[in-house]
């Protein structure tokens, strides 16, 4: 196989077939059988099928009869509520394996002697795959061309420094390269490799907790807790007043009506929604955590280069021969040295995609200076033929420039940089075909039109060469000034009104960049970002984190010429009091993405070390993006927080309603029994329930700020809400109860029954109402309500209704109930308003 060409179509597919996808087989897969056995483990499922067993045994002791129907009722409804519950949790697991296929990394590769671009998985062994800079190696491979190339692989080893590699070394799966650039022929791939050998995984979504969750799982265990003891106080108390199987079914129906069993199926389930929908709007939630958290953030830390800009390069400007020019109207022969420098010190390339379009691969800087180079004759590819490539020194974000040596008879170094880092290593100027000193005259005529140039929002780069004897040593030093180019990145057109949302939201954009000042200052003044004040790399290295954490609060949004370490230490000021976003896209991001409470990574221009330390995924690098995703994640957290609202509510209702009865009342059997209880949770924490976790945003879900950082899920506001609202929905449902009882029990324990299913209906309206939301806004919601009211009267006015100890209602019950709803209606407004405007948080 010839290692220029690289494999062939054929053999690529004959080795995919032979080898296998290159991939780490997820091993821990979650089955469907495990899944459906898993809604059978919950505590309110355990307590639902000790009452049916209950029901049936209670037929053994002396004088007592079995149960046998309410035993089978109970146990269909349980299994019913499995079958639900499997359905939730089943889609909410296909989402998340959907999202960790979309988030599968690229890889370069050279098939049929040409530059593709194909997914990671399709890689085989004999691919001849290219890296550079921040690549994560698909596959263990063998170097076959190496410059400058160190790797981490501290994924194997442990160790944190990185290795320096040179051709013919092995390069293994998933450590990822830091600097350099490099060919190799892949050995292994697959489970072959050596991560595959130990089942390791660098490319994977974390399930994690969300802090909500994290939260509802601490009140979980003391609600349980509670349960307990309030059901060992009603079966004590009721061993004195009821029969044994009474008291036992008293304190099994304050059991049913506690437990919040729909709520981490709900949440789970709006979280995966809510990972879809981002999805659709061009962010890629790698973790199903972030998709609540993303709502809080307060500050937003980005990038300026294809963030807030286009990201499409091009050259407009172009200074050499002590001469500005337009790039499209200059004289080749005043920019021939120019031109080639750019083209040759150039990692981009053309290539194509799986579908075989023909495309640009690699940094837009790079792309816009080697298609002005194109445009003049100037083709990569054929000077290469000429100027063979021995050694590159590559671009850091610290040293700020990139070099490289060729051979053409000679050696000589081509380099490009920040025109103020590289201008200090040059010690001479090429002007009109001869080498001079550089003057101190001509060097600030330089600098002068890099800042005129920058002032226009112009990204400025400088180019240098020299010809050289010693290709290994002293590269860099004493080269010969060629000139500038300056490229136009523009705004994007709907940055501007993104950049206004956030602030009306009261969130906070503070740019980084790489840029010099004047090209930020541009940028942010065309954008109508404000700041007070600019700081650049320079200024924070001489300054405290105590004065950097003064002129951010005094207002400076805008840091230029800073390096992944300046970004990591404004984030960690920034922390101490607020959630913060942070964008990136190289290798040198990934420590500042993984320690944000939020890190988003560059889908098009990032590395594959960054997007692997990220939370989320640009898909289209753009900032308005951000804002969406934000938008997304404020309506999840709203929906969320609308369920507990509208969960909690219910369940302390019937909890106040079956202790008050059995403390208070001389009833001789339950005011509710178990099966009952049941079937108002399976009615209102089912359908109803998910169609709330896909309601629409609120009318002023960016018009308010974020919620503050130490602000819980479940505030002091909805602890009253739940408190208050839920005491009135008791005293509502007794006093029905009382009102109808002269009618005889069955007929009470109906309507109260009844009462239930349409007071919580009721809730969700009182809900929608206070957030201005139109009751017909979500059509999901609608249908959910329609279907469970029309299973309620089935059960009410059918012959099933013997199995649930039901019994028709007349036209005086329905009266009494909506005059209840009624009351309900006006109280629950008035005691929410008066909450909202009195319980501060």
């Amino acid at each position: 196989m010839p290692q220029e060409s690289g494999l062939s179509t054929p053999e690529a597919m004959l080795n995919l077939e032979k080898y296998g996808k290159n991939e780490i087989r997820r091993f821990k897969k979650v089955s469907m059988l495990k899944i459906f056995l898993s809604q059978f483990t919950s505590p309110l499922i355990l307590i639902l099928i000790a009452a049916a067993i209950i029901s049936w045994a209670i037929g053994f002791l002396p004088g007592q009869e079995s149960d046998i129907i309410d035993t089978i009722l109970i146990l269909m409804i349980v299994f019913a509520s499995g079958i639900a519950g499997f359905f939730q949790e089943y889609k909410a697991e296909k989402s998340v394996e959907a999202l960790q296929k979309m988030a599968t990394p690229k890889a370069k590769v050279i098939r049929n002697g040409k530059e593709m671009e194909i997914t990671a998985a399709d890689i085989v062994p004999d691919d001849l795959i290219l890296l550079e800079s921040g690549d994560i190696v698909p596959a263990d491979a063998k170097l076959v061309e190496a410059f400058n190339l160190d790797l981490d692989e501290s994924i194997l080893t442990g160790e944190s420094h990185t290795v320096g590699k040179k051709t013919s070394e092995q390069i293994f799966m998933n450590t990822f390269v830091t600097v350099g650039s490099a060919k190799a022929v892949v050995t292994k791939t697959g489970m072959q490799t050596e991560v595959g050998k130990i089942a390791s995984r660098l490319q994977e979504i974390e399930e994690g907790k969300t802090p909500f969750q994290v939260e509802l799982s601490r009140f979980g265990r003391k609600i349980c807790w509670l349960i307990i003891g309030l059901t060992i106080l009603l079966a004590f108390i009721g061993f004195f007043k009821y029969e044994l199987y009474q008291a036992l079914l008293i304190a099994i129906s304050l059991a049913v009506a506690a437990i919040p069993e729909g709520l981490p199926a709900v949440v789970v389930l709006a979280l995966a929604f809510g990972a879809k929908s981002m999805v659709n709007k061009n962010a890629l939630a790698r973790k199903l955590s972030v998709v609540e958290s993303i709502g809080a953030v307060d500050i937003i830390c980005t990038d300026k280069t294809g963030t807030l800009t286009k990201n499409e390069m091009e050259v407009e400007k172009i200074f050499s021969n002590n001469k500005a020019f337009d790039a499209d109207t200059a004289d080749r022969k005043d920019i021939d040295l120019l031109l080639t420098c750019g083209a040759l010190c150039n990692n981009s390339s053309i290539g194509y995609d799986q579908e075989g379009n023909k495309k640009y691969l690699g940094d837009q800087t790079e792309v816009a200076i080697r298609k002005v180079a194109d445009r003049f004759g100037l083709v990569k590819e054929e000077l290469e033929k000429d100027y063979k490539r021995v050694n590159e020194v590559s671009f850091t974000s610290k040293r700020k420039m990139m070099s490289v040596v060729c051979r053409h008879e000679k050696y000589f170094v081509y380099s490009k940089g920040a025109p103020e880092v590289l201008i200090e290593k040059c010690d001479r100027i090429y002007q009109n075909g001869r080498i001079t000193k550089l003057t101190r005259g001509a060097k600030e005529k330089i600098l002068d039109y890099n800042r005129e140039f920058a002032s226009r929002a112009l990204r400025v780069l400088g180019f240098a060469f020299k010809e050289t004897k010693k290709p290994e040593q002293g590269v860099e030093e004493k080269l010969v000034w060629i000139g500038l180019q300056a490229m136009i990145d523009p705004p994007r057109d709907e940055v501007r009104q993104a950049l206004k949302d956030c602030r009306t939201a009261g969130i906070r954009t503070i740019i980084i960049t790489g840029d010099n000042s004047l090209t930020a200052k541009a940028i942010a003044d065309d954008i109508g970002l404000e700041s007070k004040g600019i700081l650049e790399g320079d200024d924070l290295d001489r300054i405290s984190d105590e004065e950097l954490e003064t002129r951010l609060e005094s207002g400076v949004n805008i840091f230029a010429r800073t390096s992944p370490f300046h970004k990591f230490r404004i984030l960690k000021i920034l922390q101490k009091k607020n959630r913060v976003m942070m964008t990136g896209d190289g290798v040198n991001d990934a420590l500042a993405l993984k320690k944000a409470d939020v890190g988003i990574a560059m889908g098009i221009r990032g590395t594959d070390v960054a997007k692997g330390a990220s939370d989320m995924i640009l898909l289209d690098d753009n900032f308005a993006t951000i804002r969406d995703a934000i938008k997304e994640g404020r309506k999840i957290f709203d929906n969320i927080r609308k369920f507990v609202n509208y969960l909690f509510v219910c369940n302390f209702a019937e909890v106040g309603v079956i202790f008050s009865a059995a403390l208070l009342l001389a009833l001789k059997e339950p005011i509710l029994l178990p099966v009952q209880i049941l079937w108002i949770n399976l009615l209102t924490d089912g359908i109803p329930a998910i169609a709330l976790g896909i309601d629409p945003p609120r009318p002023d879900v960016m018009l308010r700020p974020p919620r503050r950082k130490e602000e819980p899920i479940i505030n002091k506001s909805l602890w009253w809400i739940i408190g208050a609202v839920g005491t009135g929905k008791t005293i509502i449902l007794l006093l029905t109860f009382f009102i109808v009882l002269p009618f005889g029990i069955d007929i009470a324990r109906t309507t109260l029954f009844t009462g239930f299913i349409l007071y919580e209906f009721l809730r969700i309206g009182v809900i929608r109402y206070q957030e201005e939301l139109s009751f017909f806004a979500n059509k999901w919601l609608i249908l959910a309500l329609i279907v469970s009211v029309l299973l309620q009267l089935m059960i009410i006015y059918t012959p099933l209704n013997i199995y649930f100890h039901l019994v028709p209602l007349g036209i005086f019950q329905w009266l009494i109930l909506f005059g209840g709803l009624a009351i309900g209606w006006v109280a629950s407004i008035a005691i929410t308003k008066t909450i909202i405007r009195f319980v501060k948080d």
